[in-house]
């Protein structure tokens, strides 16, 4: 989720970049950098941390020229610092790079150019395509040619901005998997990762396909494919509603959602976790002595939602002593609930209008039970009438099929039980500092998984096309496997059944033959349940259904029993759901694109549900 803008026109170009690069922090915000054309040569500043540190470096030494490119950076390759941000250099200082996406045989590249004798400062993947282009433009009769031979030997995803100093009134602009759009006026013409960076400054926007090479001045746009024919440039007039802006460059709502993901997370993670470790919870209202005194908790929801609550009792269980049930919203209303004041009701939901589960709110506070919500939406119904609060902060997410409200429901389980747990003293702080630990590495480690996508829609190319589709998980990744399920049946039509792996020789196993895709979620390693899934899995291969198991990365006990894996990195188990969900979102969203399905309006489904 980093960020790109460029511009070539005839005013100053720092400070556009910097306006640009503010509205695509939410990509990526470890470091940001610029690259000028000043008086013959390519200056470049470069700062780690949030974009103000790169505006007082701008302060400090200023540069001056009207064209150049700017980046903020999510690392994958190589920690945050500013060796490590972009913009990267040629060892000659002739090539300056921005790249988004993933270059995926980096390595073996570097130890061709490391044997041509280039030498590298940084741990990037995009270090190594800047000196690929410059090795291939020496021997090029063009700047163009040389980049079309370079970009023909990567494998991977990217969108690039890139200068040549012999070219001082032109950025080179690339893409291959990952969104780049060029933007047209009278006075400049730019280059952004998406609209929003230059949406003020534009009339026009041409959006680059997959495998296009554009070369940008100050005159147009020349647009060639990777086998150097030239193209025709297809502007269109930007009349964007709000909402399509919002696509910020994606195919679909949907897309982006899952790939704010790490936006969405690291907020709450930087919200409501101090640098001392200790968790804020602002929100909450409660005390420790509120916490020490919770006997019981009823979790209410509906949808996704009530899978985060699943996952919600589970984890509140596992770390302390709180009796917690679960119930659907639409059956617990219509039930007779033996709840007391002293059970607090925790009612989960993206909108906060959710008509079953506000009825179930009205019926807890008319037995005089404590509210705690976990909503995105301030100001919404359920918020209003809720005495506790844990605001999800995921933004508006406007894809049907919910990804990033969910993923932050089950962090926002996460830091109430660390905080419930504490207080209590049933989780020791030595514990509570692992978890936390764990948890600062998952917003990067779902950045990762997003950039290494191409395996998953490789795999949901393979499957999509059969009728039915059964899930698989155990503990923390039963409610995974429900959701997963949901995904791909909201949002491809392809059924799908999600099932607790030890239940599947009561009934389920009967369904299962050699057309049958079975997801086996395979994360656990070391707990009480990992072994036992593993033999669930067997009994599936030996039924000739075809497995495909999430598994952690260097994990090789499926490799022998599997047709397909999807790796995903490590963590504590408990965590694991907050990757794992992950990839079975980008499986369904492939497999849905698979199949032609209308991805973001999935048929027959609204929303925010406000009626019975």
């Amino acid at each position: 989720m980093c960020g790109i803008v460029g511009i070539v026109g005839h005013q100053d170009a720092a400070p556009v970049l910097i306006e640009g690069l503010r509205r695509l922090e939410y990509r990526g915000y470890d470091s940001a950098g610029v690259a000028v054309f000043e008086n013959g040569s390519i200056a470049v500043r470069k700062a780690r941390g949030p974009l103000a540190a790169l505006e007082a470096l701008l302060d400090e030494s200023p540069v001056h020229g009207v064209v150049g490119i700017g980046h903020t950076r999510w690392a994958t390759h190589g920690e945050p610092s500013t060796v490590n941000s972009h913009p990267h250099t040629s060892n000659a200082g002739d090539i300056a790079v921005v790249h988004n996406g993933i270059i995926e045989n980096y390595q073996e590249l570097k130890q061709e150019l490391l044997a041509e004798g280039a030498t590298f400062e940084s741990e990037t993947d995009t270090e190594v395509l800047t000196h690929l282009i410059a090795s291939c433009v020496r021997n090029a009769p063009d700047f163009l040619t040389g980049l079309r031979q370079a970009l023909s030997r990567v494998r991977g995803a990217y969108a690039l901005g890139v200068l040549h100093a012999k070219e001082p009134d032109v950025i080179y602009a690339a893409r291959l998997k990952s969104p780049l759009v060029l933007g047209l006026s009278e006075k400049a013409n730019f280059i952004a990762s998406d609209v929003p960076a230059v949406l003020s400054r534009v009339n026009q926007a041409i959006y680059l396909e997959d495998g296009e090479i554009a070369r940008v001045s100050v005159e147009g746009v020349e647009l060639f494919n990777l086998d150097g024919e030239a193209l025709e440039p297809d502007p269109q007039e930007i009349t964007l509603s709000v909402e399509d802006v919002d696509k910020a460059g994606f195919d679909t709502f949907m897309l982006k959602e899952i790939h704010e993901q790490t936006r969405v997370l690291q907020g709450l993670i930087d919200k409501n976790i101090d640098a001392a470790g200790q968790i804020q919870l602002s929100d909450l209202n409660m005390s420790d002595a509120d916490l020490i005194a919770l006997e019981r908790m009823m979790l209410v929801s509906c949808g996704t939602a009530f899978y985060a609550a699943m996952y919600g009792r589970l984890l509140i269980e596992q770390y302390t002593t709180i009796a917690v049930e679960v119930d659907l919203a639409s059956e617990f209303r219509y039930r007779s609930p033996k709840i007391s004041p002293k059970t607090t009701v925790v009612a989960v939901s993206q909108s906060g209008e959710t008509a079953d589960t506000l009825a179930s709110v009205e019926m807890a506070k008319a037995a005089g039970c404590p509210i705690l919500s976990i909503c995105n939406v301030k100001g919404s119904s359920l918020t209003r009438v809720s005495d506790h609060l844990i605001y999800t902060e995921a933004g508006p997410e406007i894809g049907v099929a919910s990804t990033k409200a969910f993923t932050a429901q089950l962090m926002a389980f996460v830091l109430f039980t660390l905080k419930a747990g504490l207080a209590r003293g049933e989780v020791s702080p030595e514990d509570a500092a692992e978890l936390i630990e764990e948890l600062r590495k998952i917003p990067n480690a779902i950045h990762y998984l997003l950039q290494s996508t191409d395996e998953i829609q490789s795999i949901a190319g393979k499957h999509h096309e059969g009728p039915s589709a059964l899930y698989l998980g155990r503990r923390f990744n039963y409610p995974i496997a429900l959701e997963g399920a949901l995904k791909n049946k909201e949002i491809s039509y392809q059924h799908a059944e999600g099932y607790a792996a030890g239940e599947m020789k009561h009934g389920p196993i009967a369904l299962i033959n050699e057309y049958l895709p079975v997801v086996c979620i395979c994360t656990a390693t070391t707990d009480d349940v990992s072994e036992k899934m593993i033999s669930n899995v067997r009994e599936v291969k030996s039924r000739a259904g075809r497995i495909i198991a999430v598994v952690t990365e260097g994990d090789r006990r499926m490799d022998d029993v599997a047709e397909d894996l999807i790796p995903v990195p490590a963590t504590l188990e408990p965590l694991s759901p907050l990757l794992n969900v992950v990839a079975l979102q980008l499986l369904a969203y492939y497999a849905a694109q698979a199949r032609g399905t209308d991805i973001d309006k999935p048929r027959n489904l609204a929303k925010s549900v406000t009626v019975e």
